[in-house]
């Protein structure tokens, strides 16, 4: 596993800046398709099934208050990365990477990882419930 933050620079280096938004909704999809294919975690840290979409604490907390991001905000490594933990951020680059932060935003209201975190809240209610890998493999694993 690495963290979140190799990941997020990977991604940045990668796409260049971009809103913290879209960052945060890359990195899940990069954790949860990861996960997916091959049955183990992309990164140490969790998502939380915030109001917004997926969001991982730790890096909110380097983004907390700014619009838009770039690698040079982030103090991670992508060297971390093996081989095919970068092919499988490759591969949401390709499907996810040129989309609008708020399509993705929108994208991840209506999936059941994202949901079933949330459970009866209103999607304007704050929450840090977890979004499990788990629901996330059952999920992406059956589209």
């Amino acid at each position: 596993m690495v963290s979140v933050f190799d990941v997020a620079r990977y991604i940045l280096e990668q796409k260049g800046s971009m809103s913290t938004w879209k960052l945060q909704k890359l990195c899940y999809y990069a954790q949860a398709w990861h996960y997916t294919w091959t049955e183990k975690r992309l990164l140490k840290e969790e998502f939380q099934a915030w109001r917004n979409g997926p969001v991982c604490p730790e890096l909110f907390a380097i983004h907390k208050g700014k619009f838009m991001i770039s690698a040079e905000d982030v103090d991670g490594n992508p060297e971390n990365m093996n081989p095919d933990e970068k092919e499988s951020v490759d591969v949401v680059l390709l499907a996810y990477g040129d989309r609008d932060p708020y399509d993705l935003r929108e994208q991840t209201h209506f999936e059941e990882p994202w949901r079933k975190a949330r459970g009866t809240l209103p999607d304007d209610a704050n929450s840090e419930e977890i979004i499990t890998v788990e629901s996330m493999g059952e999920y992406y694993g059956s589209l």
